[in-house]
């Protein structure tokens, strides 16, 4: 069996940067146990499978197409930098015609939309819950130690544990800070927490480059230590900042680790 599969490095405009997905095109359905023995010899943190929802359909003319990501350890309900990845390949490598994809996914019907110089994806966006700090304490401290904690929020829908740093610290600290995930699945392992979101205030107007916030984004649990760039972390991201900062229009920068 001969598969197509491409490469597309999302959220950047610069070859090897950003965060990269595999998109694979399904001719044909595949046996379900494939999709995670690709995954796995893709080794990236996503792989994209596109597929036909209908045996006519084309992938340089239709509109429609169902659409899964498989982390090497498992699927997963939704991924940005995937889902931006294979409307790009649509949009750039097979010409698709159309100016707007839907892709039909575990969380519902997702558009992606051609853009000067890129694409836009609407994405779900994802409430936050209040959650109490001692039940997830033993977490936070074996990732990043005794670093001072402002909020701890959880999304239910995405199964991330938001974890916001004290406003005293900058870009800087965030960037350079030591987290250890090789531990992580152990202390947490009741399944509640998918993916571990620390996320920082922005720095204050005057800087060459003015961010809203700044994240970080670890999911062990789902066999990616650090996630260089991801989308799902914004689903959630962004309702938490526009509720703490009263805006609607931001701008975000997801850092990595050093």
């Amino acid at each position: 069996m001969k598969l197509p599969i491409f490469i597309a490095d999302a959220f950047t405009a610069r070859p090897f940067s950003g965060n990269p997905a595999a998109v694979c095109l399904l001719e044909n359905k595949l046996d379900e146990d494939m999709h995670q023995k690709i995954a796995k010899e893709m080794n990236l943190s996503e792989t994209a499978f596109i597929r036909k929802l209908h045996p006519t359909d084309n992938f340089a003319q239709s509109s429609c197409f169902g659409l899964r990501w498989f982390t090497p350890a498992s699927e997963v309900p939704l991924c940005g930098h995937a889902t931006l990845a294979s409307a790009a390949v649509l949009f750039y490598k097979i010409n698709n015609m159309n100016s707007t994809l839907t892709f039909t996914t575990l969380s519902g019907e997702l558009k992606a939309s051609r853009a000067e110089g890129g694409v836009v994806l609407d994405l779900p966006l994802y409430p936050t819950q209040q959650q109490d700090f001692h039940e997830v304490e033993n977490l936070i401290k074996a990732a990043i130690g005794d670093t001072l904690v402002q909020d701890v929020r959880y999304s239910p829908d995405t199964q991330n544990l938001l974890v916001r740093l004290s406003d005293s610290y900058d870009r800087s600290f965030l960037e350079t800070l030591k987290v250890n995930t090789g531990t992580l699945t152990q202390v947490e392992n009741t399944g509640k927490v998918k993916g571990l979101i620390l996320t920082l205030k922005g720095e204050p107007a005057g800087h060459t480059q003015t961010f809203d916030f700044y994240s970080r984004y670890l999911a062990p649990w789902l066999g990616v230590a650090e996630d260089p760039v991801t989308g799902v972390a914004h689903t959630v991201l962004s309702g938490y900042w526009s509720q703490q900062l009263g805006k609607k229009d931001m701008r975000a920068l997801l850092l990595r680790g050093v």
